[in-house]
């Protein structure tokens, strides 16, 4: 498919990992205006301008066009050099925008059915809402700090020449390395009975949110940590976008978790 002009929401922001090729990467996923799910790569986030760096549920308009080297149907090549930030989605009257645009989204309610469209119609992203938050696995890594090779890899940038900004180039950070890794232990009701999976969660926001509970909370930072994601955030109508990997297919990702607000009366849209 030719590059062509795309309008997209953005729905998640994976925490970078280091690239050979681009220093950092993020996925990135979204929505088209018909509620389309599309992956974009690449995006090295923190390290292009600010003037074309975006947050979740902002639209964007940029050139596009199918990825060479993923063939996942969803994934899409983005010119980054393209990127126009466009209108932040409302939270006002308890996501009623947010959840208009949702409802354009296949919303499945069961993680095998997400597999069998794997299997079938090749789907690797997917809005999935369990029945019920049941754990949270905090998971030291094994390896806490990066190895000289990720180094290298997160340091090139600033060596050599390449697609961004000088300026914004000498301003970043290096990126720091989670120590840990999280995961959702949650049910999904089906006819054969309630089913337990786990997957980890990718979200950039987790990771920040990690970050700013060890920050305040120090030694106490599992107890904040911990409060929002078993108690806040399943408080809500939690959903979690999922997105599968792609050197290996049947291993699947929460890469971004969605949460309105909860609502009384009615359905949940």
């Amino acid at each position: 498919m030719p590059v062509r002009d795309a309008k997209l929401l953005i729905l998640c922001k994976t925490y970078p990992s280091p690239s050979g090729k681009y220093a950092e990467t993020s996925c990135v996923a979204g929505m088209d205006e018909n509620g389309n799910l599309v992956r974009l790569f690449p995006v090295p986030f923190r390290m292009i301008t600010k003037e074309q760096q975006f947050k979740k549920w902002q639209w964007i308009e940029a050139k596009v066009d199918t990825a060479r080297a993923d063939h996942r149907p969803e994934s899409l090549n983005i010119k980054v050099d393209t990127i126009e930030g466009g209108e932040e989605v409302s939270t006002r009257r308890e996501w009623a925008e947010r959840r208009e645009l949702l409802q354009k989204i296949k919303l499945f309610t069961h993680f095998d059915e997400i597999e069998i469209e794997r299997l079938t119609a090749d789907r690797s992203l997917a809005l999935l809402k369990p029945s019920r938050i049941v754990g949270l696995d905090v998971v030291p890594v094994a390896k806490p700090e990066w190895t000289k090779e990720e180094i290298n890899k997160l340091e090139q940038q600033q060596r050599q020449g390449g697609l961004f900004d000088e300026a914004e180039k000498s301003s970043v950070r290096t990126l720091r390395k989670l120590p840990y890794d999280f995961y959702y232990r949650y049910e999904c009701e089906s006819e054969s009975g309630v089913l337990l999976h786990r997957h980890k969660i990718v979200d950039w926001e987790i990771g920040a949110l990690f970050w700013n509970c060890r920050k305040h909370n120090r030694d106490n930072w599992e107890s904040a940590f911990r409060s929002q994601l078993m108690e806040s955030l399943p408080s809500r109508d939690l959903m979690l976008l999922m997105g599968n990997i792609h050197r290996f297919p049947d291993q699947w990702l929460i890469i971004s978790l969605i949460y309105p607000p909860t609502q009384v009366h009615g359905s949940l849209f």
